[in-house]
């Protein structure tokens, strides 16, 4: 059967509903696949265009917490189907039908709606994370499924020992059958012969749609479930010896693929300040694998001569992503990411940090380490990120030292 076939026969659900706590204020309005990234996107970009890419048009994505601008944004952003043609990207909030609760879990947002497989009967269903940075063919992932015996192939990834708790831990055999499945395990186990590495459950999951709807019936009637897929499902199915683990890498070269969790606030600020390095590990620029966007009618960014008391100071770029509507007057921006419609005025300097849509810095403000979430205006002569123990009693700092301004922040009043 061919390929085609297979991924029109496919349903694609985006679990989009992470509170995001650890992301903190960056959550404080918005759900974490709606965060801003990489001045042009919001998270789950990500993981959409990888499906229109794969040719997959039949999305649902599930939301709940702070959804209105996740909402907008597909709104805007992703009106891109003919529904006509049997395409779609629908938005599924909790609908109450198995009883009044939100979602409970993971698993559980996909059993509450299992009505959503009525009408179109997939022969599979892929299950995405909305909140990973990532590229991935998906029609990879399908046929390594085709290839195997199992009702659910999940794709993984090898991350650092260090930091591996927090993901699923995987043991495979020679063929790549799932032995051993641990969620979030204070002692993550390594991959044979490499102590350094794990390999991790990236949240990609392929199901034969019949075996997954009673393995989603049973769990739901399980008292004591945490009905979530890493801690409940998959080591079930794991024990009957029904998973496959597709390897996320390099066929030729075995080198693994670049994958991000966002999880944290330093995650966050990390992964973002990637796409500036000389040759990031992550490539927005590569022609043949494009991420959409929504794009609002803005002028293209420039830079400019800022005019002050000794005539005119260039305004100056280095290293840095600049989003369209933004000048640069007279100040500097050296490693740095801008949203669109940021203005950086004259002797004002903008190093190592990330600022969102709309952001304005005053005159001789200096900001070093930051994270400044969008509509703030930073007055003239304020610094940011120079003083740990004053930016603590002002703003939320995280473990590694980045200062965050929250959105629309009155930083007037703090100057």
């Amino acid at each position: 059967m061919g390929i085609v076939h297979q991924l029109r026969n496919t349903l694609t659900l985006i679990l989009a509903g992470g509170q995001g706590e650890r992301l903190y204020p960056l959550t404080k309005d918005r759900s974490k696949p709606a965060v801003p990234f990489g001045s042009a996107y919001r998270i789950i970009d990500f993981t959409l265009s990888n499906c229109i890419n794969s040719g997959l048009r039949q999305i649902f994505v599930l939301t709940q917490y702070k959804s209105f601008s996740l909402d907008a944004h597909l709104q805007r952003g992703w009106n891109i189907f003919s529904y006509e043609a049997g395409e779609f990207l629908y938005r599924i909030p909790p609908q109450h039908r198995v009883g009044q609760k939100w979602y409970l879990g993971t698993a559980d947002a996909v059993y509450q709606n299992i009505y959503l497989l009525e009408n179109s009967k997939p022969e599979h269903v892929l299950i995405l994370s909305g909140d990973h940075i990532y590229s991935m063919d998906y029609a990879d992932l399908l046929r390594f499924h085709e290839g195997n015996d199992g009702s659910l192939s999940l794709s993984c990834a090898v991350v650092p020992r260090k930091g591996a708790e927090e993901f699923g831990i995987l043991e495979v055999d020679e063929n790549w059958r799932v032995v051993g499945f641990e969620e979030k395990p204070a002692e993550p186990k390594t991959i044979p012969g490499d102590p350094e590495h794990c390999l991790v459950n990236m949240g990609v999951y392929l199901f034969d749609t019949d075996p997954m709807v009673r393995a989603l019936s049973q769990d739901a009637r399980q008292e004591g479930s945490r009905h979530d897929f890493g801690r409940n499902i998959i080591p079930e199915l794991v024990k009957k010896g029904q998973v496959y683990a597709y390897p996320f890498r390099d066929p030729d070269s075995g080198k693994s693929h670049y994958w991000r969790d966002i999880g944290t606030l330093d995650s966050y600020y990390e992964t973002t300040m990637e796409l500036v390095s000389r040759k990031p590990p992550f490539d927005l620029y590569d022609p043949s694998w494009l991420f959409r966007a929504w794009q609002p009618p803005v002028p293209p960014c420039k830079s400019v001569h800022g005019f002050t008391e000794d005539g005119t100071l260039p305004g100056i770029v280095e290293d840095s992503i600049v989003g369209g509507g933004s000048i640069i007057s007279g100040g500097r921006v050296e490693r740095s990411i801008l949203g669109r419609g940021v203005k950086v005025n004259s002797y004002s300097k903008v190093t190592d940090s990330i600022l969102m849509d709309n952001v304005t810095v005053g005159r001789y403000a200096q900001l070093k380490n930051c994270i400044i979430d969008k509509n703030v205006v930073v007055p003239e002569n304020m610094q940011i990120g120079f003083d740990e123990e004053l930016d603590r009693k002002m703003f939320r700092v995280s473990a590694g030292g980045v200062v965050v301004v929250p959105k629309g922040m009155d930083l007037l009043a703090k100057a």
